[in-house]
C-alpha cells in the first residue's frame, strides 16, 4: 500500500495552522499544530537542547506529526479515508482516543467507518468545557475530515466520481434537513423558556415559593435545551456546507 501520510497530513495541517497561543486552548503555545510540550519531549529524544516551539522547522513539524501520531496511530495500516479520520482525530484529541474511535466504528463499509469516527469524535468534543471557545471551528474540521475521508473511501471502493457525488449531494440533503429542524426546535424551546421566565407577571406574594421555584427551573432546563439544538444546527450545517463543497 502507498504511503498515504503527505496526502492525509496536508488535509490536517490546512486546520492545524501556524502559531496559536489560545488562553482557553490546554495544550497551550502551539506552532505547525506541535505544542511546546510535545517539542521539549522530542527534543529531548534526539539530544537536542529546548527551544521555543515557535522556532519549530517545518521538518521537525513532520517528523513530529509521523512519528508521534501517523505511525502510533497506525493509519498506514488502515483503508484509504479511515486512515484520514483516525489520524486527524489522533492529532487532535490523542492517539489513545483516536484508535479507542475506531475500534468503536470498525464494521461495515469503509465510508460508514468514517462517518461514525467522526461522529464519536464530535460527540467527545461536545463533552468538553472549551466546546464553547473552539466548538464552531471544530465542527467545521470533523464536517471538512468527514467529507474527504468518505470520499476516499469511496473511491478506493472502486466508486465514480457521479456515485461520489450521488452520496455528497444525498448527505447534503440530510444534514440540511436536521439543520432545519434544529433550528425550529431551538426557536420554538427558547421562546418556552422566555415564557417560563416571565411567567410571574403576576403578584409573587400570591404565588409559593415552590411554584416559582419549578418555573425558573423550567426556564433554565428549556434554555440549556435551546443552546443545545444550535448546538446541533451549527453541526448540521457545517456538514451540508461540506459535503455540497465537495460535489464536482
Amino acid at each position: 500500500m502507498p504511503d498515504r501520510f503527505e496526502i492525509c497530513h496536508a488535509i490536517t495541517a490546512a486546520w492545524e495552522g501556524g502559531w496559536s497561543d489560545h488562553k482557553a486552548d490546554p495544550g497551550g503555545k502551539t506552532m505547525y499544530g506541535v505544542t511546546q510540550g510535545t517539542y521539549d519531549a522530542c527534543r529531548r529524544r534526539w539530544g537536542l537542547p529546548i527551544r521555543s516551539v515557535r522556532d519549530i522547522t517545518m521538518k521537525e513539524a513532520l517528523r513530529i506529526f509521523r512519528e508521534e501520531f501517523w505511525d502510533k496511530c497506525n493509519a498506514a495500516q488502515l483503508f484509504p479515508g479511515v486512515d484520514l479520520a483516525v489520524y486527524d482525530a489522533s492529532v487532535n484529541s490523542s492517539v489513545s482516543r483516536g484508535r479507542k474511535w475506531l475500534m468503536a466504528s470498525i464494521g461495515g463499509k469503509p465510508d460508514d467507518t468514517v462517518k461514525r469516527i467522526c461522529r464519536a469524535r464530535l460527540s467527545f468534543m461536545q463533552s468538553l468545557k472549551i466546546w464553547k471557545s473552539f466548538g464552531k471551528g471544530w465542527g467545521r474540521r470533523v464536517a471538512d475530515i468527514e467529507v474527504k475521508g468518505v470520499a476516499m473511501a469511496l473511491a478506493a471502493l472502486g466508486a465514480t466520481q457521479g456515485r461520489i457525488n450521488a452520496e455528497a449531494i444525498a448527505e447534503t440533503n440530510k444534514a440540511r434537513t436536521t439543520a432545519h429542524t434544529a433550528d425550529r426546535a431551538a426557536k420554538t424551546t427558547a421562546t418556552g423558556a422566555a415564557g417560563s421566565a416571565g411567567a410571574p407577571v403576576i403578584d409573587p406574594s400570591a404565588v409559593d415559593a415552590t411554584t416559582l421555584w419549578v418555573l425558573g427551573g423550567l426556564a433554565l432546563v428549556l434554555t440549556i435545551a435551546a443552546g443545545l439544538l444550535i448546538v446541533r444546527k451549527r453541526v448540521a450545517q457545517a456538514r451540508a456546507d461540506a459535503y455540497k463543497a465537495a460535489i464536482q
